[in-house]
């Protein structure tokens, strides 16, 4: 449960200090999905720069000296891997291909993945850099490699990468991410909402398209503002989440398939970041186990409590259920 957001300024819009100021009032708009840490990605003399600390948006004041074209940006709800060592923390960097990747979402998968795949031990706990060394294991970044990636990956995820070409990928899986074309530059965010809440404290008014996407796109923007579309196979990916559903649990919470202690852990850790997350943002304890009472699963909780208002709805057919029974 984090944000992304970013800007691409491929008509030359805006000046470094237009930049700092539009992506402050961004990033702070998406505190609302994250305050435990506060990252942004560009590219700077042919190279990735990171710029990233433990603390939440309204706190950090970025500089972009270089006036970056394009700027990658996340805050994050810690779900694993303790925020305060900043390497767990987003974007994370590939030292071997040279690109920045932040992921929205969680991945079930991860430790799994390190075995089958062979991949080397880090220090980083995040389950989302399992993503990173995807990547370099295929050696190139590409839509083929983010293909390879996203069909391995069990769990809920976007993704955005910054190549040190300068071009955006965007990887869309089953959480949300709204991109508004300008004319002249692209600024995108994991919701609608706090998109438009982050133009109208920064006065843009301009008529804008929206790009939309659908769970399984991929897009790929560069620095001129020149898109390209890809997209990966869900199929896969839907048949492994449901069989690791079922055969390792949720099992503590209405299914008899827990066999495996880990898995349970990681099931009652999820649970608390929903009941933390969903105080965030306005709801109780007792409306997630509600939807829990009545079959909905964490993925269908998580993506509700993105919208707030379908969430109200949701519970308010809920409380009109019980009255009439």
């Amino acid at each position: 449960m984090c944000c992304l957001f970013g800007l691409v300024d491929y008509k030359n819009c805006f000046t470094a200090r237009q930049k700092e100021k539009l992506i402050r009032v961004l990033s702070v708009e998406c505190e609302e999905r994250g305050t435990d840490a506060t990252g942004v990605a560009y590219v700077e003399k042919g190279g990735i720069k990171i710029c990233k600390k433990p603390l939440p948006a309204h706190k950090i004041k970025f500089k972009f000296i270089s006036n970056p074209k394009i700027i990658m940006g996340h805050t994050r709800m810690t779900t694993q891997g303790n925020e305060k060592f900043n390497y767990n923390n987003h974007p994370f960097l590939s030292e071997k291909l040279n690109f920045a990747l932040a992921h929205n979402g969680v991945i079930y998968n991860d430790r799994d993945l390190r075995k089958s795949e062979n991949l080397p031990e880090t220090k980083v706990e995040t389950d989302s850099f399992i993503a990173v060394q995807l990547l370099e294991k295929e050696r190139t970044l590409n839509f083929d490699s983010l293909k390879t990636m996203t069909e391995k990956i069990m769990g809920s995820f976007c993704f955005t990468i910054l190549g040190k070409n300068n071009k955006l990928y965007i990887v869309k899986g089953d959480n949300p991410m709204a991109v508004y074309d300008f004319g002249g530059f692209y600024i995108y965010a994991s919701t609608n909402e706090i998109l438009s809440k982050a133009l109208i404290k920064l006065g843009i008014k301009m008529p804008y398209d929206e790009i939309k996407l659908s769970c399984e796109d991929m897009l790929k923007i560069d620095e001129r503002g020149e898109i390209e579309k890809g997209s990966f196979d869900i199929t896969n990916i839907l048949l492994r989440e449901y069989q690791y559903l079922r055969g390792y649990g949720f099992g503590c919470r209405g299914y008899s398939f827990c066999d495996i202690d880990e898995e349970c852990d990681f099931e009652n850790e999820y649970y608390k970041d929903i009941v933390d997350y969903a105080k965030n943002v306005g709801f109780s304890e007792e409306d997630i186990n509600s939807l829990l009472d009545m079959g909905y699963d964490f993925l269908d909780i998580e993506e509700l409590l993105y919208e707030p208002d379908m969430m109200e709805y949701y519970l308010n057919i809920l409380e009109k259920d019980k009255f009439l029974s």
